[in-house]
């Protein structure tokens, strides 16, 4: 204690003083210092006013552009729960002049980020069109161009775009310098799910709604002429009006359709099997060939039948195909082959936008040659099955876009989160296993540095207690969390670990930081190095300072969490994980420190600095049971675990202190061995002599 406050405590001060000292003001600024970085012609500026508001820029009398607030017109909420201000130009052509951010509350920008990388980001979009679709690092959907995203801050740059864009359209919109999209044709048709009218089979073809694809014998010999293919299989002279394939299709989704041919029933099944994003259709054929083709038969792949949207070609498999019995609609002709295909969410297929139906035909020329014929149609959906919505995107579409752009990040982290909730459900298996047990847990933490630390940045921080703890309090919005996939899921696992088994699960398996400092103290166990722990009586007074940091920092949260995350920095995590130690010297040196720290003492900053592992640890005692097993000998006399512990959670009475233990289980191992364990031992020797015993006798 007396170091830490002699010489630790005054240096820290220091360094989170002249993070203080960098607020965000120094992001500031006005109109008029911007306006001659936007415009450097202009001669003057108005008042903001109008809807939305926006401030004309003047050049000689005449209004050559506007300026605009994003908060006024786009508030959305970022990662803080707080939307950013930023201020945007824009010319009379609808071209974007400057971006410059006048105010936010991120934490990952507030102290880690310097500001001039935002800068840097908001130059993007200088030259670009109000109108455009703009990506950032390629989250925005198929079409449109892209920009750099912030490393670290994805996220929070998301939101901006879409506050400087959304912003900028409304803007541009509303001062007639763009037309408004949903009054022309270039708004996105949106399916009109609840459209529904009663339609026969010749209704639904003569509306649009059912395309045919009718091909004669001679149409598809002529399509081969001039192809090796020519002349094989063709039709006789009298033949060559006679049907091949005659094909329809449609667009299942959409409730005239598909409940008119389906019927009710089966319209509603299905509806029901389609997961969100997905879409199905109906493939309807007779003649002498089939839609299916052969390799249907081989295992699953329609290589006869390809759906184009754009430039996405869309195949199917067998998992996306389901026979179709009976078929309702009124007047429906004979059709030998049925079948629903689904369209999986991968492809972000559009329903309003065009998209064709391929068939391909195949003739065999040599043994292990063949080629190919094509026919398609395109099919749109009826004007009435849909309704015109304005390019500029709603606020909940973020967090979609985001979940979709980072689907193989959330497949391995869910995958290592069931690992490891397998490995905690048998660990009273996998503990008589010390060997497998270690490799498991080691080659877990390098999965926690290496893939949700330093690759996917999902390091919790109290900043995101204080976050949450300001979201409750000022108006909760689940957006506001779903925006990030990797810290959702991963607060959600931890909220159901601290239920299950306390903080431990978070602090000895998932904490990134934690996996980095235990890494290094295996490094140095194995080099031999001498371990420093404290001596118990100075341990149990030491490891309160942590909660003591809590206190103090969910006192300042409550005034401003601004200030609050600021004095967060106590937490190495933004620098070691976050930005990998790619920041000012002082905090390098400081995350450095603890980390050099742990390789002497294992997991220091966990024990007695941490205030994420205080705030864990509150509600751990809410736990609802209790895996770790202990026995009636445990602290009296027994003291093999308790001296083991390199958390030092074991009190000498033997008791485990859940809101202290990291879930490490090597008391665990200790538990089950029976030449380890002192009541194992003992028990073990006297079987030894009875048996000794009974072999004298």
């Amino acid at each position: 204690m007396g170091l830490w406050a002699k010489y630790l405590l005054p240096r820290f001060l220091v360094i989170l003083s002249l993070c203080f000292s960098h607020s965000v003001s120094a992001t500031t600024g006005s109109s008029s210092s911007s306006l001659t970085d936007f415009f450097p012609q202009a001669s003057g500026v108005g008042d903001y006013s109008g809807d939305p508001p926006s401030a004309p820029v003047y050049q000689a009398g005449e209004t050559i552009g506007y300026l605009l607030h994003t908060i006024d017109i786009a508030p959305i909420p970022a990662y803080s729960g707080k939307p950013m201000d930023m201020l945007v130009g824009i010319d009379l052509q609808g071209v974007i002049r400057g971006v410059k951010v006048i105010e936010h509350h991120e934490p990952i920008l507030l102290v880690g980020i310097p500001e001039s990388t935002l800068e840097e980001f908001g130059r993007q979009y200088v030259g670009r069109r109000v109108d455009e679709h703009i990506r950032v690092g390629g989250s925005g959907g198929e079409g449109g161009s892209d920009i750099d995203a912030v490393s670290g801050a994805t996220v929070t740059v998301i939101v901006m775009n879409r506050a400087i864009m959304r912003a900028a359209q409304q803007v541009a919109i509303s001062r007639g310098i763009i037309p408004d999209p949903a009054l022309t044709g270039n708004a996105v048709p949106q399916l009109r799910s609840d459209y529904y009218e009663k339609r026969s089979w010749q209704q639904l073809v003569e509306s649009g709604a059912v395309q045919r694809l009718l091909l004669s014998r001679g149409e598809v010999d002529k399509s081969f002429a001039g192809t090796p293919a020519q002349g094989r299989d063709e039709a006789p002279a009298s033949e060559k009006g006679s049907p091949f394939i005659d094909l329809y299709f449609a667009y299942l989704n959409a409730q005239t359709t598909g409940r008119n041919l389906l019927g009710e029933e089966e319209y509603q099944w299905l509806i029901s099997e389609l997961n969100e994003g997905e879409h199905a259709i109906v493939v309807l054929a007779d003649g002498l060939y089939s839609y299916r083709g052969s390799g249907f038969v081989r295992g699953g792949i329609f290589d006869r039948i390809l759906v184009h949207q754009g430039e996405r070609e869309i195949a199917f498999r067998d998992l996306d195909y389901h026979r179709l019995g009976d078929l309702y609609a009124e007047g429906m002709p004979p059709l030998a082959e049925r079948s629903i295909f689904i369209i999986r969410e991968d492809y972000a297929f559009k329903a309003g936008l065009p998209w064709e139906l391929e068939l391909l035909i195949k003739r065999q020329t040599t043994p292990l040659e063949s080629v190919f014929s094509r026919f398609s149609k395109q099919y749109r959906l009826p004007v009435e099955y849909t309704y015109k919505q304005s390019s500029v995107e709603g606020d909940e579409a973020i967090w979609r876009g985001v979940w979709h752009d980072k689907r193989f990040q959330i497949v391995v982290l869910v995958s290592g989160l069931l690992l490891l909730t397998v490995i905690i459900v048998l660990q009273d298996l996998l503990v008589h296993y010390p060997r497998l047990l270690s490799a498991l847990r080691n080659g877990f933490l390098l999965y926690t540095l290496l893939f949700i630390g330093w690759y996917m940045l999902g390091q919790i921080s109290i900043v995101n207690v204080f976050t949450f703890t300001a979201a409750v309090m000022n108006g909760f919005q689940w957006e506001t969390f779903l925006i990030d996939p990797i810290m959702f899921i991963l607060w959600s696992f931890v909220a159901a670990s601290l239920l299950m088994w306390g903080r431990g699960v978070y602090c000895g398996w998932l904490c990134p930081f934690g996996a980095l400092q235990k890494l290094v103290n295996e490094v140095a166990l194995k080099l031999k190095v001498p371990q420093l722990l404290l001596p118990q009586f100075i341990h149990d007074r030491l490891w309160g300072i942590k909660y003591l940091i809590l206190m103090v920092l969910f006192a300042i949260s409550l005034d401003s969490l601004a200030t609050a995350e600021r004095y967060a920095e106590i937490e190495p995590f933004k620098t070691a994980i976050t930005l990998r130690f790619n920041r000012d010297l002082p905090f390098a040196l400081y995350a450095l420190l603890l980390v050099v720290i742990s390789a002497f003492n294992c997991k220091f900053f966990c024990k007695y600095l941490c205030p994420l592992g205080a705030a864990l640890a509150v509600p751990t005692r809410l736990s609802l049971v209790n895996w770790l097993r202990r026995r009636k000998e445990c602290g009296n006399p027994c003291q093999t675990c308790a001296v083991e512990c390199e958390i030092q959670a074991i009190s000498s009475r033997g008791d485990i202190q859940l809101n202290e233990c990291h879930f490490c289980l090597d008391c665990q191992v200790t538990y089950y061995d029976e030449r380890k364990c002192p009541p194992l031992v003992r028990e073990a020797k006297k079987r030894q002599q009875a048996t000794m015993m009974e072999a004298d006798h």
